[in-house]
């Protein structure tokens, strides 16, 4: 069952998707509505083995705390252990939201989708 924070969520992106024209939030919120079964986990090592410093990341699953980052980025992910965004914060990086990444980048250039 999807609960209704996650199901606003889906509605944000879909909305934000037809209105700036950018079918990135579109794809989020088709993985939002999956079920929490079929999301994906990623630890922090990968992150950084796929991104550069100062990328706009967003993760469709849970970032765990396994290994670190070498560079500072920023994150939006649907769930994160406390000891990776511990880890993020200590070396500079920032963690946001779904509607504050939306609001940054309205039609998600800049933005790296990971998963």
């Amino acid at each position: 069952m999807t609960s209704q924070v996650v199901i606003q969520m889906a509605k944000e992106l879909k909305k934000a998707s037809s209105t700036n024209n950018a079918p990135i939030w579109a794809k989020l919120a088709e993985y939002a509505l999956k079920p929490s079964v079929a999301r994906r986990d990623i630890n922090l090592y990968r992150i950084g083995q796929l991104t550069k410093e100062n990328d706009t990341v967003v993760f469709p699953g849970k970032v765990l705390g396994t290994g670190n980052i070498p560079h500072k980025i920023t994150l939006c992910s649907f769930s994160i252990s406390d000891s990776a965004a511990a880890k993020i914060i200590e070396n500079g990086g920032k963690l946001i939201s779904h509607s504050e990444l939306i609001e940054k980048h309205p039609t998600g250039k800049g933005v790296v989708l990971l998963g």
